[in-house]
């Protein structure tokens, strides 16, 4: 029997992965930058609480998780976001009593939804995200979004959209709500069985629906923004204020709702408008949450955050053609011939390595010639052959494989030789 992937997973294999630990890297420096600590959460979690932070209105919760009973008869779920994760640590750790708020959270790691594959989306993918909880401060709203755009200018893109809305307070989103169903309800019929059962439940999600996003009632659909209080409007001002400083350009689109029941105000998007990038743009996503908190069992504390899949980053990276400089380099390759040579060369190659000196040889009786074509294929800096004449004078010619140049060296002096020219 031969075995294969799951579908909607994938093998990251060896000559991949430097893309990989570079935008990882990334990600923790600007992260250390913006002084977003990293939180480690559990793989899986009670479903309950995907229910309860989700929404059981959402399709995540409705179709897409991976759900099963333990052997005590607990439903658990595969944490299909980071979000929920994130705020029950905040919640059952009391980090609402720490004296600096707001309390600035980051992770990454993979998730999982059971969705149809498609480019740069998969079942098991991997999401970056950050959380900041304990401000209910416009200025918050903006630096979170300048976090998600300097991680995608940092690594080299350029093709990109900001799109923001607010989904204003409570008042808002009743009145809005009003509005909707008086709006959908005459021709809900036409519509597909999951924007029916949302009509009354949630109809700010058919705005979402990827199904019915053609029919003509969604063009005309009354818009949230008229419908926003004065005191959410002001906010929502004082959120575009804070990004023209910062000089972050948006475009404000009314009918972006995202798909998480637990947004309200400040909601954004950033998407890749890259030529052949594909027909879904969005890269990352995002909002305020404030009532989430509450909702799992804490205090009434407001808070922002957003999540990005890496598969789409790299994918987006891919479409605009930019290459990333990645530290995958061999510094010297050692070239033994006899057994003799083979022991010094793995005495030499420990020594380089305790240095930091990046070091490889040959672990298949190679000749001479096989060696050096795979130091040439592994992209090594040096070379060096060791024979039974070096191992008599102590000494080995390092050459330089860029510009053919060699010059001897005696064993004992190699590490800084090699450290000075790395």
């Amino acid at each position: 029997m031969a075995f294969k992937v799951p579908r909607g997973t994938q093998d990251i294999l060896p000559e991949q992965t430097p893309k990989w630990q570079k935008v990882e890297s990334v990600l923790r420096e600007l992260s250390r930058v913006y002084r977003y600590k990293e939180i480690r959460t559990p793989i899986f979690e009670q479903t309950e609480l995907f229910q309860r932070g989700v929404g059981d209105t959402t399709d995540i919760v409705q179709k897409e998780m991976y759900t099963f009973d333990d052997r005590g008869g607990r439903s658990l779920t595969l944490r299909p976001e980071g979000t929920a994760a994130a705020v029950r640590a905040y919640v059952e750790h009391k980090m609402f009593g720490y004296p600096d708020q707001p309390v600035k959270l980051s992770y990454m790691g993979p998730m999982f939804r059971y969705e149809r594959q498609q480019a740069g989306r998969y079942r098991q993918f991997v999401q970056y995200g950050v959380e900041a909880i304990g401000s209910a401060d416009p200025a918050i709203d903006a630096e979170v979004i300048s976090l998600a755009m300097d991680i995608y200018q940092t690594v080299g893109l350029k093709d990109l959209k900001l799109v923001l809305n607010s989904l204003g307070d409570k008042e808002t989103r009743d009145a809005h709500r009003t509005a909707l169903i008086k709006h959908f309800e005459p021709s809900i019929g036409e519509f597909c069985s999951d924007c029916q059962n949302r009509l009354e439940k949630n109809p700010l999600r058919i705005l979402d629906c990827k199904k019915d996003h053609e029919h003509p009632l969604m063009s005309t659909a009354p818009a949230l923004t008229d419908y926003l209080t004065e005191s959410s409007a002001q906010y929502f001002n004082q959120v575009k204020n804070y990004l023209d400083v910062l000089g972050i350009q948006y475009e404000v689109d009314p009918n972006l709702v995202r798909g998480l029941d637990y947004y309200n105000h400040t909601a954004f998007e950033i998407m890749s408008t890259a030529q052949g990038f594909g027909a879904i743009t969005t890269l990352c996503g995002g909002g305020r949450y404030n009532g989430l908190v509450e909702d799992i069992g804490g205090p009434d504390v407001p808070g922002i955050g957003f999540a990005m899949s890496i598969e789409r980053l790299l994918l987006a990276l891919e479409a605009e053609g930019v290459e990333l400089e990645v530290g995958d380099a061999l510094d010297i390759y050692v070239v033994a011939i006899g057994e003799e040579a083979k022991l010094k060369s793995a005495e030499l190659i420990s020594s380089f390595r305790t240095k930091g000196i990046a070091a490889d040889m040959d672990y298949v009786d190679r000749k001479m010639k096989a060696q050096m074509k795979s130091a040439d294929r592994l992209g090594a800096k040096f070379v060096i052959v060791i024979g039974e004449s070096e191992l008599e004078e102590n000494a080995v010619n390092v050459k330089e494989m860029e510009s053919g140049n060699q010059e001897k060296i005696e064993f004992h002096n190699l590490v800084n030789y090699l450290l000075e020219h790395k």
